[in-house]
């Protein structure tokens, strides 16, 4: 079919339909909802048959849902309607939830159902984290269906069935916005639980309002910690690297992230980076549990595997989390293992440098090249670990620099169901480093390297192993991934081990006589000097924008394939 996704922006759960939609064989193109006159002319120039809306701020308009079968993707059950659906159930503590595709009409949310898809809550998940996952794996099941229903409903043999509130099936109802006032948060009288659900629920977008150091902020990125007795509830007590512990009432809370608004970097910044002043005095809690995500290690019961798990919230790598990490896999290194397995958050392996530190920074360029070194320094880490065998397990997502240092390992895993985007031109022209001159050609050769440069597309996990990327794909969940990444792990260490090690030494060191690591990276960071000091200001402009999410003026070329040059004229040709 030819479809056209509408959208309010390309988001993770957007990607996921754009790459797996063009895999299952239909022809797609997307728009962004900027204005109903722009949507209006992307329904005329592709012509689609149907028109998938999967992430909408507002509705569909009138002039195009009676022309074209307009399908929403809903994050609720049936019966389900209004904004916030996942906020409300999750911090009501329901037990299921699930996605729906309905028709457009003029009330929304109201239309006939087409497909939906039901899936469990993940306790302690945050919004953010369960769309994510559980959304966009339901979606992915019911926009398939609703597709295959398509034929049907064309010739008059199938038709969607209406929300009828009296039917008992139909467990959703209409709710309102969820109000700040809702969401509130008493550190006197409310449990740790009770506080999490609350900023859980709002975790990715609003934020829950509320104060910090006696000054008004949007708090996210929330995590239980330990009990401090005789801590004053909502008290401040001590911080680890850039979270800051609060106490309540039964135990305590990690506020990772926060939001001011009375800031001169009004964004989502680590806690302690938003309220440095206030937080420098904290002590730090090297050794309180549970404690706040960030990088862990173990090894196997017989010491030949070691696994170095990290976690940065949205992937984002400072440079302060380069430079732990890059410690931590040096301290990898000093073990007798065989083989180093690094596994990246629930959401997200990495996407690269951080963006917003970077905004917030004196001299953002200054700090975009501290970043840049501090994440070549990681590669190098890795690429440098000839004495064993290197995984990157892929749990969550990947993108830009984040797929490149994935790379740098000698295996790449990833769960079925994430997403990669190796490419960096979408941020202003980046030219980028982690040294994917290196990497990426020799995974999939020069042609492929500039042909995933160029195309600047979402990869599933299984596209990527196609295409050489992702050397595994296996488990549809996290926890199914977990379970097979240690068997997998085992294997590894167990067959030819040291074989495989010594032939890796000798490639590495051919690969260096041809062109050492050091030419790759003086090449990559030339190019990354004029991108940050150079005299054309647009990754600094692109990087503003994505930080203050201001909203798209136009849909990028490369996703709108019905706006490019010679478009018409190939639909016309392809129709004759």
């Amino acid at each position: 079919m030819r479809i056209l996704i509408l959208t309010h922006s390309f988001n993770s759960l957007t990607q996921r339909l754009h790459a797996e939609l063009i895999a299952d064989g239909h022809e797609l193109s997307v728009e962004f909802d900027i204005a109903d006159s722009v949507t209006e002319e992307a329904v005329a120039l592709f012509a689609p048959e149907l028109v998938l809306a999967s992430f909408l701020k507002r509705a569909v308009p009138e002039s195009v849902w009676r022309r074209v079968p307009t399908l929403i993707v809903h994050p609720g059950i049936v019966g389900d309607r209004g904004p916030a659906a996942l906020d409300h159930a999750i911090q009501q503590g329901l037990a299921d939830w699930g996605v729906t595709v309905l028709q457009a009409e003029a009330e929304m949310d109201a239309g006939p159902v087409w497909a939906h898809a039901e899936f469990p809550l993940r306790a302690g998940a945050t919004k953010a984290s369960t769309y994510r996952n559980e959304v966009t794996t339901a979606a992915l099941t019911a926009v398939r269906e609703a597709l295959a229903h398509y034929p049907d409903w064309r010739a008059g043999r199938w038709q969607p069935r209406t929300q009828d509130y009296a039917d008992p099936a139909v467990r959703g109802r209409p709710h309102a916005p969820m109000t700040q006032a809702e969401r509130a948060l008493d550190w006197a009288t409310m449990s740790t639980r009770e506080i999490l659900a609350r900023v859980h629920a709002a975790d990715g977008f609003p934020g829950v309002l509320d104060t910090l150091f006696g000054q008004p902020c949007r708090l996210f990125d929330a995590h239980p910690g330990p009990r401090i007795p005789d801590a004053t509830p909502g008290t401040v007590v001590g911080r680890r690297h850039d979270a800051v512990l609060r106490a309540t009432r039964d135990a305590s809370v990690w506020i990772g992230h926060v939001r001011r608004a009375d800031h001169a970097h009004p964004f989502k910044l680590p806690a302690a980076l938003a309220f440095a002043a206030e937080a420098a005095g904290l002590p730090e809690l090297a050794g309180a549990q549970p404690a706040y995500p960030d990088i862990s290690y173990r090894e196997s019961a017989d010491g030949r595997i070691g696994f170095l798990a990290f976690d940065f919230y949205n992937g984002a790598m400072g440079t302060p989390e380069c430079e732990r990490l890059t410690a931590a896999v040096h301290a990898a290194r000093a073990r007798p293992t065989k083989v180093l397995v690094l596994s990246g958050g629930y959401d997200f392996w990495s996407n690269g440098i951080h963006l917003g530190r970077i905004e917030a920074a004196a001299s953002p360029a200054d700090e975009s090249w501290r970043n840049i070194n501090a994440i070549d320094d990681l590669c190098l880490a890795l690429l440098e670990t000839t004495d064993r065998l290197t995984v990157a397990a892929l749990r969550g997502n990947a993108g830009a620099g984040g797929c490149f240092l994935a790379l740098a390992c000698d295996e790449v895993w990833a769960r079925d169901g994430v997403v990669l985007n190796p490419h960096y031109k979408n941020m202003g022209n980046l030219f980028g480093s982690e040294y994917w001159t290196y990497l990426l050609p020799r995974r999939v050769g020069e042609a492929g390297a500039a042909r995933i440069m160029r195309e600047r597309l979402p990869l599933t996990a299984r596209l990527a192993a196609e295409r050489g990327l992702v050397d595994r794909v296996f488990g549809g969940t996290v926890e199914a991934f977990e379970a097979g990444l240690q068997r997998h792990a085992e294997e590894l260490a167990a067959a030819a081990i040291e074989d495989r090690i010594a032939a890796k030494a000798a490639g590495r060191a051919a690969d260096e006589t041809a062109k050492p690591l050091s030419a790759y990276r003086a090449e990559e960071l030339a190019a990354m000097r004029r991108n940050f000091y150079g005299f054309d200001p647009s990754y600094h402009v692109a990087r503003y924008h994505f930080v203050m999410k201001t909203p798209h003026s136009w849909t990028p070329r490369h996703l709108a394939r019905h706006r490019e040059p010679g478009w018409q004229a190939t639909m016309e040709a392809a129709a004759c």
